[in-house]
């Protein structure tokens, strides 16, 4: 059994689970990684991947795979508190395992989804068409963390925009494309805090013109394509249409040494114009 404390780094001592046994993992969602009073939805998918990757371990001791594709579909959107996962091994092969994984919360199904499970690549790429942004974030990028705004998130981990991309910051309209960076505090960038930073800029569609607010995830499909090195992870979010109730949102999510770590698609509701 893991427990997180107070005195854990933020993103570690969120994604703690317990055993359960027979394949179910226990996990509590704190109040630091939400979006207003629902849970943020990279920490969800990073809690699945977690309980699945377990799975595979506990199925097959010291394999220790690594994750490479999670899709999952949101069902509904969890409170903070305690979140239970169930997960069952669809296949288990000496390259690719794939598991299902289920979050409930008070007897209510949250979100169901697939784990693929294998090993990350640590080759060189042969190829690669990745947005051009610096390695670190240049001095005039905006800080939300440095004082009160709507992202609470930036109290748990370091996030800066891109202040040519935020126009709805400026009450302006702008297409719908968003550039970051994103690191956690006080430890170690890894492919899980990779996950959880595709989808952690603002929504892309704040930028169209009345289209401020809560913008639910329906569902999102996220692959994981290398381990991070040690630093910022350089991101880009863009939407391709948004029409009606529905936007798209793809996110590239880059490592320091400028190899593509994560690529994240999503289908979500925007909000209401105002």
């Amino acid at each position: 059994m893991t427990t997180g404390t107070e005195t854990a780094p933020p993103f570690r001592g969120a994604i703690d689970i317990e055993s359960l046994g027979d394949g179910a993992y226990r996990a509590e969602l704190g109040p630091r990684w939400t979006v207003g009073p629902k849970a943020h939805g990279g920490l969800l998918l990073v809690l699945l991947a977690r309980a699945g990757l377990a799975r595979l371990d506990a199925a097959s001791p010291g394999a220790s795979p690594d994750p490479l594709a999670i899709s999952a579909d949101f069902l509904r959107a969890p409170d903070a508190g305690p979140v239970e996962l169930a997960t069952e091994v669809l296949k288990q092969g000496r390259t690719v395992s794939v598991v299902s994984v289920r979050m409930a919360q008070g007897g209510r199904p949250m979100l169901a989804a697939t784990v693929t499970a294998g090993v990350l690549p640590d080759d060189e790429p042969q190829w690669a068409d990745l947005p051009g942004l610096p390695a670190e974030p240049p001095s005039d990028a905006f800080d939300p963390g440095a004082e009160q705004t709507v992202f609470g998130l930036a109290a748990s981990c370091d996030l800066r925009f891109d202040t040519a991309t935020t126009g709805f910051m400026r009450n302006e309209q702008a297409p719908p494309v968003l550039r970051g960076w994103a690191r956690p505090h006080d430890e170690p960038v890894d492919v899980l805090f990779a996950l959880l930073a595709g989808d952690i800029l603002p929504p892309t569609v704040f930028n169209v013109a009345g289209r401020v607010g809560w913008a639910p995830t329906v569902q999102l499909t996220a692959l994981l394509r290398a381990r991070p090195a040690p630093g910022w992870l350089r991101l880009e979010s863009r939407s391709t249409v948004v029409a009606g109730t529905w936007f798209d949102e793809d996110v590239t999510v880059v490592d320091a040494r400028g190899r593509l770590i994560c690529q994240a698609r999503q289908l979500a509701l925007a909000p209401l114009p105002t």
